[in-house]
This record gives structure tokens, sequence and C-alpha cells, in this order.
């Protein structure tokens, strides 16, 4: 991500209509310009209720009474995070668009706009071909699971003189068609972000905050018939919720920090069938440093109990 916009950049430059369908909310209505939602705010409602004026760049929910622009709603979305985060929150879902905004007298006069960095692919591969990448993969200890599962994804950005920057990065695609990437020193997305459905039994489904979590769990459940849900952000998390009450059983393995805990908290009160797994990773922030720290306690040499005894 380059240089964080400032709030006023943010408020004057994106559509919060864009914001909300990059996490998973579409209207459930249009009259004219406005654009009705189920407020996602509070508890589901069956009357559409929260409205959104993308021209004026403004909302408002008629059931808490409360309205603002971009920046405030996502403050009242994201409650557990500072200002600043929520402007970071806001940037990466938003990540390569720019939206122009009509004038007040609807004149095409344009407003100054800042361009968001927008990557784009240049090939994808299957793993094997990059040594940075398989190693990455392998220091993750998902190499095996990752097969078939994830590929090589090689992108580029190009600056406004047409100067164009290459990377390079581990990938899966999202339900958009993009591409959720990682490496050793970059956690981000090409094209539109999303959550990523791997679709199996209609009955059970198993739900991750990341992709390489799901992959951890997959070494040790390579059987398994359930349907997977990776959110990719836990700013889906209400998308997720909504996809969930189709299915009867309900798996949870959210990171053990304050931002997973509340994720599962904030799902099992929509879904009290859900089960909070994880347990399965107890005194570890997630299931990925569990099995990092299993392969690493395999990989330590084995001291003689009879080294120190006779070693004099």
């Amino acid at each position: 991500m380059n240089e964080l916009l400032t709030a006023k950049e943010i408020k004057d430059n994106l559509s919060l209509v864009n914001l909300l369908a990059r996490m998973g909310f579409y209207p459930a209505r249009k009259s004219g310009k406005e654009h009705y939602y189920i407020s996602m705010l509070r508890d589901p409602e069956r009357t559409p209720s929260f409205c959104v004026d993308d021209n004026l760049g403004v909302w408002f929910d008629a059931g808490i009474g409360k309205g603002g622009n971009i920046i405030d709603f996502s403050i009242a979305y994201w409650k557990h995070l500072s200002f600043q985060e929520v402007l970071v929150k806001i940037q990466e879902l938003c990540e390569g668009t720019v939206i122009i905004k009509p004038t007040d007298n609807n004149t095409t006069r344009r407003r100054h706009a800042v361009k968001l960095p927008y990557y784009k692919v240049a090939e994808v591969k299957e793993l094997g071909n990059n040594p940075a990448i398989t190693e990455y993969l392998k220091e993750r200890g998902v190499w095996e699971t990752a097969q078939g599962r994830v590929k090589e994804v090689y992108y580029y950005v190009e600056d406004e003189k047409k100067l164009r920057k290459n990377f390079f990065a581990a990938g899966w695609q999202n339900e958009t068609a993009g591409w959720e990437v990682r490496n050793k020193y970059f956690k981000g997305c090409v094209g539109n972000k999303a959550i990523t459905i791997i679709p199996a039994d209609t009955g059970h489904l198993v739900v991750f905050e990341g992709y390489i979590n799901y992959l951890s769990w997959l070494t040790e459940h390579p059987l398994s018939t359930a349907t997977v849900l990776v959110l990719n952000s836990i700013s889906f998390l209400r998308a997720a919720i909504s996809i969930a009450a189709n299915y009867e059983t309900i798996d949870l393995y959210f990171d053990r920090d304050k931002t997973g805990h509340e994720a599962t908290l904030a799902f099992q009160k929509d879904m009290p069938r859900a089960t909070d797994r994880s347990m399965a990773y107890e005194h570890y922030n997630d299931y990925n440093d569990r099995v990092k720290a299993t392969i690493k306690a395999r990989d330590q040499p084995e001291v003689s109990i009879f080294r120190n005894t006779f070693s004099r």
C-alpha cells in the first residue's frame, strides 16, 4: 500500500457504496440516487432502513437515528479500531479505486482525485517455479497442503510515468476473482478484496480468518468434506454470518486475540449453533502458529541424555 490518504481525501474521493460492496454488503433496493441496505450496524432486520446517497457521500440508519460520511460509518462499524486504523482499513478495502463525485449542480467538472495503488496480474504459475515462494510456504508449514490450492502470482504496479515495479507472492482467488497474495514481506490483494469459499458438504461449514490458517488446519484434517469459508479480512464478518445461516454445523477457527475473540462472540450471537474450535491451538495466536511450533520442535536435534554425564 502506498502513502496513506488523509481523512479529507478519503471522504471526498471514495464511495461508501463501493466500500460496502467490498465488505460483502449490497443494497436490498434502490430508489433514485438512494441505496437501501439491511443495516449492518445492529441486529438483522427485515426492512432495509440503512440508506446511502453516494452522490452526496452520506448515509443514515433510521433504526438508530444516526448517519454521516464514509469515515463516520467505518468508525461505527469497526468500533475496536483507532481512528488511524479505520483510515487504513478503508484504504485497504478500496484499494485500486478512484471515485470522482459529481458536483452539486450535476456538471461534469472534475474534482482533484487521489490515485490509489492499482496492482495488475502479469502471470499466474503453478507452485515450484519460484524458490522464494516455495521457501515461504515451507516456513509456514503448509507446502504440501498448498499444492493445487495456491498459485505463484506475478503482479506489478505502474506510477504516473508508467514506470513499472514487479512483485511476486503466493496467492489464491477470492469470490470476486481477485487474488489474495502473501509473501514474507507483504500481505494484500490484487483486484477486489472478498471472501474465499471452497464448496463441499452443504451441511457443514468451517470458517477461518486467513487462508494460511485454513491450510494449516488441512494438514490435520486432510479428509474433511466440510465447506470452507475464509474471510481474508475480518471486515467480511457480517457477510460470513449471512452465508453461515445456510449450514447446520458451523466451526469457527478465529485468532485467539482480542479481534478474533470479538469476532467469535459476534458470530455466535447471530448463530448460536456455531462452535468455537480455537482450543485446537490453545497457547498460540492462530492455527498456523501452532503448526510452525510443532515443526520447529520436530526438527530440533535430539540431545543424548548421556552427553552431559560422560562428557567430562
